[in-house]
């Protein structure tokens, strides 16, 4: 969330009087709900924390994580984990143990020796409750629910901190057995918490001179620097902190890109129900996108052209391209999930962890059980292995928007772009497994043995071409069926589709139809048996295939690079066009593992 960054000044001695060296525990104030300056589409905001036992839901908190500066990418960013938490209507405690990792202990040296102590918390707010303060829209959380404690450089809230020895009672009269000594240096932390609080603020030194003269404590001061900010005309110093909802901040600039991207496509796509973030941008055009961002960066727009708003947002940010890298992304994803799938149906989809070959290791047939001699003796098996390899290769395009379309708010070519790069993405994929399956004049690849796929010695390929019929469609089913194993014992692979070119769609379909016959020798008995898949990439007319089940038997194999399964959106500003360019990249690769869930006819 939005917040200015206090610098606290303390005495020299900082080391926390809270903290269990030992059991690597210390005490902090995690929020005082101070008041913090912010800005939505609608304007400028004051928004501030209610601490009332009934606004906080403390369950996600106590036994939450203590990170590093709110970073949550990696386990490294944990530094330890919360045991308990409160809060008394003041503030918020905590009582927070550290890791004993190696890379934490000189974090944990610095706590414990006053190095470190500002701390802030990361929250999420389900209920806002809206008023008014001396001309000032206030925003107050009044439900809202913490989800973490950060160790950070500086701390947003004032109060916000660890715990330690310097940290006195805040009350405006001491108890009257409390010596003057303590009396004093009490005092002077308050006095030293003003100034800070005034120097954050931008108040002036009589603002200062008046809380002190009027023996205020910080509680006090804030509440009175909360009303001087309310009343004053000139802006306060704004600057901004990540907060945390559902594991990300809702007002970071590159969230709120992903979100107004969001939008931008439920317009192309009026289906997709946008989520509760992104609803605010649900009429926003581009140029109205790319004022926030600017402002939200801290840039002034005030008499930019929408031309202007586009172009500074393209090259001062790198947030506006990631809207459009979103909404490109899920139109594509559409295109390409809704691309017809072809051969692919037949291969099995698996994931590879770098670009170099996959080696595929074939097991053979489990050995046979034999009977016990009379000596009780267990005979060791061994299973015959065989193997083939391929590699996953990278194919990419690049597409222009230019400043133009946005400015224009053309949605209309903005998504036929992303459409089309979809569907191409779709055809490569389908064009590499086509063009592997008719490789070598349409025997296929060369395996392991150097013999291509559909081979004589294979039992895989009809001696001759013929049309599908009864007997051609069993002649394939005793051919699969008929296969051994590395061992030499049959494996009967049970055929599942029939796969063929466009022209022979229409035989397939009569030879695969169920038709209720009068007598026994007019049934059918493909009917029902096999799944038609017609591909029109493939370049013979006549030629057909049968197929196993991918998840029976080992065929037919195509990967992704990991963590990139499908197309991946990458954007920048344009270079050589004059507005965003939007690479599409594919990591894909396939290969033959086994012969013996194919058969192939060449068809007449």
């Amino acid at each position: 969330m939005p917040e200015t960054l206090p610098l606290l000044t303390r005495r020299a001695d900082l080391a926390p009087a809270t903290a269990d060296a030992q059991a690597r525990t210390v005490e902090v104030i995690w929020s005082t709900g101070a008041p913090v300056r912010r800005r939505d589409m609608a304007g400028e905001y004051i928004e501030r924390l209610s601490l009332d036992p009934e606004a906080v839901d403390l369950s996600r908190l106590e036994g939450a994580s203590v990170l590093d500066a709110h970073r949550q990418s990696a386990v490294r960013d944990v530094l330890g984990s919360v045991r308990e938490a409160a809060v008394d209507g003041r503030r918020g405690t905590a009582l927070v143990q550290f890791s004993a990792r190696p890379e934490v202990e000189p974090i944990w040296q610095d706590v414990l020796a006053g190095i470190l102590r500002h701390v802030s918390v990361g929250y999420s707010v389900e209920e806002w409750a809206e008023s008014s303060e001396n001309g000032a829209r206030v925003l107050t959380a009044a439900r809202w629910t913490p989800h973490e404690i950060s160790l950070v450089p500086t701390a947003a809230d004032p109060g916000a901190k660890i715990r330690m020895e310097t940290d006195m009672p805040e009350t405006t009269s001491p108890a009257a057995d409390t010596p003057p000594e303590a009396t004093t240096q009490t005092r002077a932390a308050v006095n030293s918490e003003i100034r800070s609080i005034a120097r954050i603020a931008g108040l002036d030194q009589a603002w200062v001179d008046g809380q002190i003269d009027g023996n205020a404590d910080a509680d006090g001061a804030r509440r009175a620097a909360f009303e001087a900010l309310a009343r004053r005309s000139s802006p306060a110093i704004w600057t901004e902190q990540v907060r945390v909802e559902m594991g990300e901040s809702q007002d970071e600039p590159s969230l709120r890109a992903r979100q107004m991207g969001e939008a931008l496509y439920a317009r192309i796509n009026p289906r997709h129900e946008l989520s509760e973030p992104a609803r605010r941008y649900a009429y926003a055009t581009p140029v109205d996108m790319a004022k926030e961002l600017l402002t939200l960066r801290g840039e002034s727009t005030l008499g930019l052209s929408p031309a202007t708003l586009i172009t500074r947002a393209l090259h001062t940010t790198s947030d506006f391209p990631i809207i459009l890298g979103d909404t490109v992304g899920r139109v594509l994803r559409d295109a390409y999930q809704a691309a017809p799938a072809g051969v692919r149906r037949l291969g099995r989809q698996t994931t590879a962890r770098d670009f170099r070959a996959i080696n595929k290791i074939m097991l053979g047939e489990a050995p046979l059980l034999e009977k016990l001699n009379e000596h009780g003796e267990i005979k060791a098996g061994t299973m015959a292995e065989a193997r083939e390899a391929y590699r996953v290769e990278t194919w990419a395009r690049k597409i222009g928007i230019t400043r133009q379309v946005l400015v224009n708010d053309d949605l209309g070519a903005f998504s036929d772009l992303a459409r089309r790069m979809g569907q191409g993405a779709a055809e490569t994929e389908a064009r590499i497994l086509v063009d592997l399956l008719e490789a070598n004049s349409g025997n296929g690849p060369k395996l392991s043995d150097n013999k291509t796929l559909f081979h004589a010695d294979h039992g895989n390929k009809a001696g001759s071409g013929a049309a599908i019929s009864d007997a051609t469609l069993s002649a394939a089913r005793l051919a699969m069926r008929s296969q051994t194993g590395l061992s030499g014992q049959p494996i009967s692979a049970t055929p599942k589709y029939l796969l063929v070119p466009p022209a022979q769609e229409t035989t397939a379909e009569k030879w695969l139809a169920t038709i209720a016959a009068a007598k026994a020798a007019d049934v059918n008995p493909f009917s029902g048996s096999l799944t038609l898949v017609v591909e029109p990439r493939l370049s013979s007319a006549t030629r057909w295939y049968v197929s196993a089940d991918p998840a029976e038997i080992d065929g037919l194999e195509y990967a992704y690079l990991a963590g990139g399964e499908g197309p991946q959106v990458e954007t920048k500003a344009g270079w050589d066009v004059d507005g965003v360019e939007i690479r599409v990249i594919l990591d894909f690769g396939a290969g033959f593992i086994d012969w013996r869930g194919w058969y192939q006819n060449a068809g007449a």
